[in-house]
């Protein structure tokens, strides 16, 4: 992120002070008084359990912050500070609410969020330990509704591309009554055709995101083609995996562990000939009612870019008659 201009703190903070939806100073206690919610690249997570009003109870927020042992690296905080500046900005019920960016007791500055129950990776893992076999139907339409409004919403609206799409930046309340992007460490801003801004701030750093989420056209890094339509491969890639419950393309690392779990090897050059492509579907059989996930999955993971859809086509599928054939949904 060299060259990145990170807003200035002081009058970053100020401003959200001044404004009515952080209500009354927050002070943010130091990280051993928080529950660990979890940890990402160089910040962790935790729950922050507010003081109740009279007759009331406040909600708890997620605080984000960087990590201590990463505190010399700016990169991490320049991402926070680019990231509570984009998410105070974005207002959608599938789009995790922005609450606070302040300081908290230590001096290291904090986003606070609207805390979700759980993460769709920590589901997904839960299930596979359980050996349940892949979601119903059901929420997974759920989640694949709900995310897909929400990158309608960016990609038109507020003109980003979130940059990572995968299960663990999904979050879920309840029993898949409401799911939620959140993560916007890494958005790259987009003009009017979904394509990424060259001139706006922080585009010299083009995509990041998660190798085994990446699109086709992002793998050759000298000449990559970052579109909105890598979130929609990404978002595809999430979809499928509600279906596997496996991250793509780690079961074609070909591993070979020893007894001891001491030598772990594989086939580094298999598992990057994977990056990009479409994973099979699992060979269990899937119900009918599955049908429009696997054609939403096929769909948006197509090689091409311009073979898949946008996200507002997703949604006009998803919440219209099912056809056999999404590609029939006009744009």
């Amino acid at each position: 992120m060299e060259g990145f201009a990170t807003p200035i703190a002081n009058k970053f903070v100020s401003r959200l002070k001044e404004d009515k939806s952080v209500g009354s100073p927050v002070t943010i206690p130091d990280s051993p008084h928080m529950n660990l919610l979890g940890m990402g690249t160089g910040v962790k997570v935790y729950s922050f359990e507010r003081s109740s009003h009279i007759g009331s109870k406040r909600s708890p927020w997620a605080v984000k912050r960087v990590s201590k042992h990463a505190l010399s690296e700016s990169v991490y905080q320049s991402r926070l500070s680019a990231e509570a500046d984009i998410l105070r900005r974005l207002k959608h019920p599938n789009v995790i609410g922005f609450r606070a960016y302040v300081p908290g007791k230590d001096g290291r500055l904090c986003l606070a969020m609207e805390e979700c129950e759980i993460s769709l990776n920590d589901l997904i893992e839960a299930r596979s330990d359980k050996c349940y076999g892949p979601f119903p139907a059901e929420p997974i339409l759920r989640v694949a509704v709900d995310i897909s409004k929400a990158l309608d919403y960016l990609h038109t609206e507020a003109r980003i591309m979130h940059g990572d799409v995968k299960s663990n930046n999904v979050l879920i309340k309840g029993d898949f009554e409401i799911a939620k992007l959140c993560d916007f460490g890494v958005c790259i801003r987009v003009d009017a055709n979904g394509m990424m801004d060259a001139a706006a701030p922080g585009a010299n750093m083009g995509y990041v995101g998660t190798e085994c989420w990446k699109a086709p056209e992002l793998v050759d890094e000298d000449n990559c083609i970052v579109s909105t339509k890598a979130d929609i491969f990404a978002y595809g890639l999430t979809l499928w995996e509600m279906l596997s419950l496996s991250v793509p393309h780690m079961d074609d690392l070909d591993a070979d562990i020893s007894s001891d779990m001491t030598d772990v090897s594989f086939s580094e050059e298999s598992f990057l000939a994977k990056i990009g492509t479409r994973p099979c579907l699992p060979t269990y059989p899937l119900d009918d009612e599955h049908d429009p996930v696997v054609h939403v999955f096929n769909w948006c993971t197509e090689a091409d870019l311009n073979d898949r859809p946008n996200a507002k086509q997703i949604v006009d599928y998803l919440e219209g008659p099912k056809t056999t054939n999404p590609v029939e949904v006009e744009a």
